[in-house]
């Protein structure tokens, strides 16, 4: 039997291992030294030379891969924003209720990714943007970059000039080769604990974009940053106040190596419940399910949904001081390196697990079935939404249930296979 079959380059010995122990424990590879291996987990360089008409290779039946051909329309950070923005326009068109706006011209249940524009081809309407509430704070981001690099904050429309000439782009009005950048109204009022600010990292799994089924990871987690928060100006360019990717907080003076500066989401549904109560923690949790699924809606339609593929991401979320959550981005391919023991112990269930959902039992792989598992190989994992038994209670169940009426479902639980799973508005 063979699974994700080519070449791969390892980030870390760890990643390697935990990989590799998980294979063999379903008796699916024999290590060996020289690494010839006959399986392997694929980066996202490799998923672009496999599915490449170029290479004119073909899968076969008993190999799936764990990216989706063009996985990006999700996962970069300005074609995310383009096809939300283009979700929204369709349900608009289609009279649908999830796209009502407030009297201020906002969405009342899609407002869930800042005000965003893409550098430079939309240069003139953030400016347009910008000038409407000059004393606002921005951030921008590299499209094609991960780990927080090439991360900025900005407050002033010169900065920006500044930027485009150290760059040599010659001007904003037209498209250069220079990299493509987001920029994105900072969400300056973010919910802070001990003073500091965090994000959510939480594992989304998808075994199939049409119908779309989805599973959420409850093993998620807190990043912290190292230092106190504060909106000062004065501190726009440290980014231990500001980023909480691992790969810049490590390097902070105050960072502590035995936790990482994580909170599981456990510790922080706890927390909340205890500070704000859980009926507001619930609505939260379930405002963040209902982000998540909203954001792989905006895509399903522009995915190539081959049989072959499934895909676990990596969401970053923000919880603002209102306990309002806000997508911030979506990776392809969420970091496996450990940095705790409690982190070894996370992703070495989160591989195993998501194996588990998308080869049942081990057995030899099949992309032909019907990737609807059976409940006792979910692990850690519940379903998150599935397509086919939402439409089987009716076209209008996502809106009546995410507006607070009911859904026929006792307590705000549904069933699936049997087992409750999360669902107030699914």
């Amino acid at each position: 039997c063979r699974i994700m079959a080519g070449k791969v380059k390892w980030v870390t010995d760890i990643e390697k291992s935990v990989l590799i122990n998980n294979f063999e424990k379903r008796g699916w590879i024999q290590v060996a030294e020289n690494e010839d291996w006959n399986f392997y987990w694929m980066s996202v360089q490799t998923i672009r030379n496999v599915f490449s008409v170029e290479t004119g290779y073909r899968l076969s039946d008993d190999q799936i891969v764990n990216h989706f051909p063009n996985h990006y329309e999700l996962t970069r950070k300005d074609l995310m924003v383009k096809n939300i923005k283009r979700y929204r326009r369709e349900l608009e068109k289609e009279g649908s209720p999830l796209a009502e706006k407030d009297e201020n011209g906002k969405y009342i249940y899609l407002d869930f990714v800042p005000v965003t524009f893409m550098l430079p081809a939309d240069y003139n309407l953030f400016v347009e943007e910008f000038r409407k509430n000059p004393s606002s704070t921005w951030i921008m981001k590299p499209c094609g970059k991960a780990q927080g690099k090439g991360i900025f904050l900005i407050n002033k429309l010169s900065q920006i000039k500044k930027w485009s000439r150290d760059s040599k782009t010659s001007s904003f009005v037209s498209q250069s080769s220079k990299e493509a950048y987001v920029i994105s109204l900072y969400i300056n009022n973010p919910l802070l604990i001990g003073g500091k600010k965090f994000d959510l990292r939480l594992y989304v799994l998808v075994s199939t974009y049409r119908p779309l089924r989805c599973y959420m990871y409850k093993l998620g987690f807190c990043r912290f940053c190292t230092v106190k928060y504060t909106p000062s100006t004065s501190e726009l360019d440290n980014m231990f106040v500001h980023l909480t990717n691992v790969a810049i907080q490590k390097h902070g003076d105050d960072y502590n190596h035995i936790h990482g500066g994580k909170w599981t989401v456990s510790n922080l549904r706890l927390y909340l419940e205890s500070t704000r109560g859980k009926e507001v923690t619930n609505k939260l949790f379930d405002e963040i399910h209902w982000i998540i699924v909203q954001s792989l809606k905006a895509v399903a339609p522009v995915m190539n949904n081959d049989k072959h593929c499934f895909e676990c991401y990596g969401y970053d979320i923000i919880i603002d001081d209102k306990l309002k959550p806000w997508l911030i981005e979506v990776n392809a391919s969420p970091s496996l390196t450990s940095s705790t023991a409690n982190d070894r112990i996370l992703k070495y269930n989160l591989i195993n697990d998501t194996l588990n959902i998308a080869v049942p039992n081990g057995e030899i792989p099949d992309c032909k079935w019907n990737k609807s598992p059976p409940k006792e190989v979910l692990g850690n994992y519940e379903v998150l939404y599935d397509e086919e038994m939402a439409q089987s209670d009716g076209p209008d169940r996502d809106f009546r249930s995410r507006s607070g009426q009911s859904t026929g479902t006792k307590g705000g639980r549904a069933r699936d296979l049997g087992k409750p799973v999360l669902t107030t508005w699914k």
